[in-house]
């Protein structure tokens, strides 16, 4: 599945969600899926909680918070010296 394809399933409505990015025909946020991959959660237990998505919406999660990070930076504090 090219990137293209992953980005579609990924919809973004302001009458939903608070318009925030989710799965497309879900109500599963695109940085609820990041948050749990962070956390060190399986692509096999996300998709054994949620079901009804597939590989490719957590592949397409990734896609979108990939693009997410071209355009917009995260400050991330340089560790102290001891």
């Amino acid at each position: 599945m090219t990137r293209e394809e992953l980005l579609q399933r990924i919809w973004i409505d302001p009458a939903r969600c608070g318009g925030k990015p989710c799965v497309r025909g879900h109500r599963i946020w695109v940085s609820l899926i990041l948050d749990l991959l962070a956390a060190g959660e399986s692509v096999e237990q996300i998709l054994q909680d949620h079901p009804g998505l597939v590989r490719e919406d957590i592949q397409a999660c990734i896609a979108y918070g990939s693009e997410m990070t071209r355009e917009r930076y995260v400050d991330i504090p340089l560790e102290a010296k001891a």
